[in-house]
């Protein structure tokens, strides 16, 4: 048996019966003769907590400081669940980000991973003992600062360990049974997924589905390591995320494989723009210097009489204030009228390989909006997704029309949502 990579979500470990459940899991992997590695989240609403805390202290909380305060989460778990899995008879050992070698740059609350060193991970393999890490977290290059990856960036932890241990598999425990054609707590009748490409659940992850983290994927991609997404709550087989299907599963593609929504970006429209060479380079250049990453973009065209346009484009809503303030600064180099500033927004995306050959995708997607009535008011596409922005009220209703029309509702018992976070 080779080396597993274990990640359990926050709701996995959110008390201590969670805990001692998680522990008993891990050393059933143990007794079946894998080395593994697991990486776990802070328990339940830790987070979340400290970070409403640390608000309460200082508004704008200093980011070396901030990391600080939010990786005591993981290491409360980790240890916890060190003594747990101790408790069952098996030797286990608890590393930080930076203990378990997770080389990171210096931007804190959102680093990324430069390099992973896990030489004291192997080293307590090689001895027969269980490795528990923090994840979430690392250490930063230059200054050996601690820094964390961003919300779910233990995700991104578990595989780029799996990657640097050159593991079989990264198992991701969550409190849903896998990948589901949808979102369960949205659309009742959302089908488990069996396989996934890579290729589809980049898209699906980057379209709003919340079940794996865009960065873990594609890192999953890079150095091909195989990703079986699963319940902590249950023993069910879950949805494997590989280049190609696992051992003797033999699973065709679909042409669609499912239906993602996001509610938490905003739109700007920056209006009565010139219509001339340079204008929307500048425009993006001041996002881009303030260090904000935006989805959609739409240009109209340019009016006759004028010469002017608007352009619109989303971004996170929480990154909303910080590009109003930016492109205001750049207002006079640039030369547009206004902006407006819309965050009642949602976007609706359908993805899947299989409808870049198979004609009449398009038009289903939006005779399914217009018959529930769903107007749309950005539209994007790449080869493998369709995605518009409409009305936030409108997004439930939106997704589970377009579920429907594409046949991809289950005939049998609900999704289960174990921990009620999806996540």
């Amino acid at each position: 048996m080779g080396l597993v990579v274990q990640k359990y979500g926050g709701s996995s470990v959110a008390d201590a019966e969670g805990i001692k459940r998680v522990a008993k899991r891990i050393v059933d992997a143990k007794k079946n003769g894998h080395q593994v590695v697991v990486v776990v989240s802070a328990m339940g609403d830790t987070t979340d907590e400290l970070i409403d805390l640390a608000e309460q202290v200082s508004p704008i909380p200093a980011g070396r400081e901030f990391d600080m305060l939010l990786t005591a989460g993981e290491r409360i778990s980790m240890a916890l669940l060190a003594m747990a899995i101790k408790n069952l008879g098996h030797e286990a050992q608890s590393f930080t980000g930076s203990q378990a070698g997770v080389i990171t740059d210096s931007v804190h609350n959102k680093a990324r991973i430069i390099d992973v060193t896990p030489g004291r991970i192997r080293t307590a393999l090689d001895e027969g003992n269980i490795a528990i890490v923090a994840g979430f977290q690392g250490v930063s290059q230059d200054k050996k600062d601690i820094t964390t990856l961003g919300r779910g960036g233990s995700d991104t932890t578990a595989v780029a360990l799996a990657a640097a241990l050159d593991a079989e598999v990264c198992e991701i425990y969550t409190d849903v049974d896998g990948v589901f054609t949808a979102d369960p707590r949205v659309v009742k009748k959302a089908k488990k997924i069996d396989w996934i490409s890579f290729e589809d659940m980049l898209e699906l992850a980057a379209s709003g589905s919340k079940v794996l983290l865009h960065r873990c994927v594609e890192y999953a991609r890079r150095y091909n390591i195989p990703i079986h997404v699963r319940s902590s709550f249950s023993g069910l087989q879950g949805t494997w995320v590989s280049n190609e299907p696992q051992g003797d599963r033999k699973v065709e593609q679909a042409i669609i494989s499912g239906v993602a929504h996001d509610t938490s970006e905003a739109k700007i429209t920056v209006v009565g723009v010139p219509d001339k060479p340079g204008e929307a380079a500048a425009i993006f250049r001041a996002v881009a210097d303030a260090e904000i990453n935006i989805d959609m973009i739409v240009q109209n065209v340019s009016a006759a009489s004028t010469g002017l346009t608007d352009i619109s484009f989303t971004l996170p809503k929480a990154e909303g204030r910080k590009a109003i303030d930016a492109l205001e600064r750049a207002k006079g180099a640039i030369g547009f009228d206004s902006l407006r500033y819309d965050d009642q927004i949602g976007k609706i995306s359908l993805v899947g390989a299989g409808m870049k050959t198979n004609p009449g995708v398009t038009a289903s997607f939006f005779q399914a909006l217009s018959d529930a009535g769903v107007n749309i008011e950005l539209i994007s596409t790449s080869e493998i997704r369709i995605s518009v922005v409409t009305r936030a009220d409108d997004v439930n209703e939106a997704v589970t029309a377009v579920h429907t029309a594409f046949g991809l509702d289950s005939d049998s018992d609900e999704a289960v949502v174990y921990g009620g976070t999806g996540r």
